[in-house]
């Protein structure tokens, strides 16, 4: 009785079946299922860059409030919104974790509360630092029309049938730059460059002979490679920048796969040659290798080198990438990372971002969006750009101090670090 009782409590412990372990069923096998190695879980096990997924919710903060102003300035009664009512306007904005009132107490420097000459309620209405802030992109923007139309060509002639659907083009107009209406001031507007095949179809308008033949960001990178470092042409042919967050482990042979892997010929983005035989020697993994040349290309092409994942889906027919996007990311960690933070799934090109999160290489719509996301990051503080007349009237009476007690120190300004390091 006491053997059949042990066996009885071990099987308790170990068994996780509907059947208790017992003197009858002690040797059957037990199968071990093998861990499932999906593109969710290598998303989940994946190093994590930490600059990038700040700079991600960061972002997120800002297409809020950016929803929020859109809203608030479509109104007919004037851009302004009593604070009764803008609990009906969040959940479109997509303002759901916060109260209105508490959101708009979050950010002093973004929204002004005042109250109604008329009807003497109170209402909130965004300052005019931050509409400044948003003018000024849209200059911007209507002032690099011509990048705009680089861009557009460059993706017509990456496209297999040299054709795009501005439904794809719409949905990351923001992040190539493009003004709100590009389909009447860019594509109808340059009518000898670009020409409507359909309502939401358009092409390039020029012969294919004539079309200009483009060089994609890592031809410049390598060709830079190539005279800078003194490499060989057999190397950098078909090389990739890579550069792995802190912290990723290399497994075995892990080194050998990726040195095979950058040699490996590939058709690249802007050649028109004939379709890769999948079947053929190393079909799949230069099919593969030509996807991540081409949402290379397009994440180049960018203002901010990042773009949704969901999005990259709209472009698989047209550019020829019918693969997992996502999984063909996280196959890739050197050169794309995906960021996870909030509701959506952010993609970015590695080699564009420094250490600490900024671009490497900015541009003037860069560099307004990121004035914008400081004033995201402000907060609440009182800081140097939006107290001037308090710091003047603090200045003033420091010197009187000053000149009264010369033997009492002042303490200098505190500035608070925007960006927090970027």
């Amino acid at each position: 009785m006491k053997i059949l009782h042990r066996l009885l409590v071990i099987g308790k412990s170990t068994s996780k079946s509907a059947i208790p372990f017992g003197p009858f069923n002690f040797a059957t096998q037990t199968r071990w299922m093998k861990p499932a190695n999906t593109a969710q879980t290598r998303l989940e096990n994946r190093t994590r860059d930490l600059k990038l997924d700040r700079l991600t919710a960061n972002r997120r903060r800002l297409n809020l409030i950016l929803n929020l102003h859109r809203l608030v300035s479509t109104r007919k009664r004037g851009p302004f919104v009593a604070i009764q009512s803008l609990s009906k306007l969040a959940p479109q904005a997509g303002i759901k974790t916060l109260p209105a009132g508490a959101f708009i107490r979050k950010y002093p420097h973004i929204f002004e509360v005042f109250t109604h000459p008329a009807y003497h309620n109170r209402c909130f209405r965004f300052t005019q630092k931050f509409t400044a802030l948003i003018r000024e992109e849209e200059v911007m923007i209507a002032q690099l029309e011509q990048d705009s139309v680089t861009r557009i060509k460059n993706l017509l002639l990456m496209s297999v049938n040299g054709t795009l659907h501005l439904h794809s083009l719409r949905l990351i107009r923001d992040e190539l730059g493009f003004p709100e209406n590009f389909r009447e001031s860019i594509i109808r507007k340059y009518n000898t460059d670009f020409k409507m095949v359909d309502l939401e179809l358009v092409e390039l308008a020029v012969k294919e002979c004539e079309r200009p033949s483009m060089v994609a960001e890592v031809e410049k990178w390598r060709e830079k490679e190539y005279t800078e470092r003194w490499l060989s042409e057999f190397e950098v042919k078909y090389l990739f920048p890579i550069n792995f967050p802190t912290g990723f482990r290399k497994g075995a042979g892990f080194k050998d796969k990726l040195n095979n892997w950058q040699r490996m010929s590939y058709i690249k983005p802007y050649e028109k040659t004939n379709i890769v035989n999948v079947r053929s020697c190393g079909g799949v993994e230069r099919y593969e290798k030509r996807a991540v040349g081409i949402i290379h290309e397009l994440l180049s092409l960018t203002v901010e080198k990042m773009v949704r994942v969901e999005r990259l889906a709209h472009f698989r027919k047209d550019l020829g990438i019918e693969v997992n996007i996502r999984e063909l990311l996280l196959n890739h960690p050197g050169i794309f990372y995906i960021s996870t933070k909030g509701d959506s799934q952010m993609v970015y090109l590695r080699e564009a971002y420094d250490s600490q999160g900024c671009l490497i290489e900015p541009n003037r719509i860069y560099n307004v969006r990121r004035k914008l996301l400081e004033v995201i990051l402000m907060g609440s503080r009182n800081t140097r750009g939006f107290n001037l007349e308090r710091e003047v009237q603090e200045k003033e009476t420091r010197i009187v101090k000053g000149n009264e007690n010369k033997s009492s120190k002042v303490d200098g300004d505190f500035v608070i670090p925007i960006l927090e390091k970027c």
